[in-house]
């Protein structure tokens, strides 16, 4: 597979860090997909002040909010018309340690059928209730995929290969908001896309903006495990011969 990435950088309400955020990712090469998720003032008109397709970076408004997934989803396919073959996905809100980008691009060259997932390594700014809700959905992804092959599901710095998560978005079967970072990662497993896992540390803010709406994102993150704890049924065989297949290789 060829390799020519791009970045994509969902946003919703995020300006105080976005800036810089699209600064380190356009130092290293990238051009950037900003897609602004329906914010409001002042994030809206910030958001706004960063397109500038001569430079490479293009900001795209979604007017009616599409949540998490569908931001990403739009950047795919304007990642994809435009001729990119992969896209690193970036949160807007500066947590990660983008110092780390040019390793996660040399992995995902690499590695180029594979999507390289961050897996955070959080400080003391970690709200506790997050570090305990984490751990459930990782617990519930070993069970889905019936593997420890994915450790963190939930961290947003990634890098995609286009192709297949294109596939997968297109055929509606992701959740569009907080639930589709797992269901992505879960459902490209069982299509036979390797993960792998890449460190990264992970900071929360001071004065950070969370779009998680706990009493909607809790329900549509329940719905998603129901739905892949089922639908892991029906792949019990293929991915038990995949356990098998990996012991046997490593004998």
């Amino acid at each position: 597979m060829s390799f020519r990435p791009c970045c994509i950088i969902p946003s919703r309400n995020h300006h105080l860090a976005v800036g810089g955020v699209v600064a380190r990712a356009h130092a290293c090469g990238l051009p950037v997909f900003l897609i602004d998720d329906a914010s409001a003032e002042p994030a809206r008109g910030v958001l706004a002040g960063l397109h500038d397709p001569a430079s490479g970076v293009r900001v795209t408004r979604l007017e009616q909010r599409g949540g998490k997934g569908g931001a990403v989803r739009r950047g795919f396919e304007l990642a994809a018309a435009a001729g990119f073959t992969h896209a690193v996905q970036l949160d807007a809100d500066g947590q990660h340690d983008l110092a780390r980008l040019p390793a996660l691009l040399a992995a995902a060259e690499n590695a180029p059928d594979a999507v390289i997932a961050g897996e955070a390594r959080y400080d003391a700014s970690i709200p506790r209730a997050r570090l305990w809700g984490r751990w459930l959905t990782h617990v519930s992804v070993w069970i889905e995929t019936l593997s420890l092959d994915i450790s963190d599901s939930l961290c947003g710095f990634r890098c995609y290969p286009l192709a297949p998560s294109l596939r997968l978005c297109a055929g509606g079967k992701v959740g569009g908001f907080m639930d589709f970072d797992v269901e992505i990662l879960v459902r490209l497993y069982w299509q036979g896309i390797e993960v792998v896992m890449f460190p990264i540390d992970v900071t929360y803010p001071v004065g950070n903006t969370s779009n998680f709406d706990v009493l909607r994102d809790n329900w549509r993150i329940t719905k998603m495990h129901t739905r892949l704890t089922l639908g892991m049924l029906p792949r019990l065989p293929m991915l038990l011969m995949r356990r098998m297949q990996r012991a046997a290789r490593a004998s």
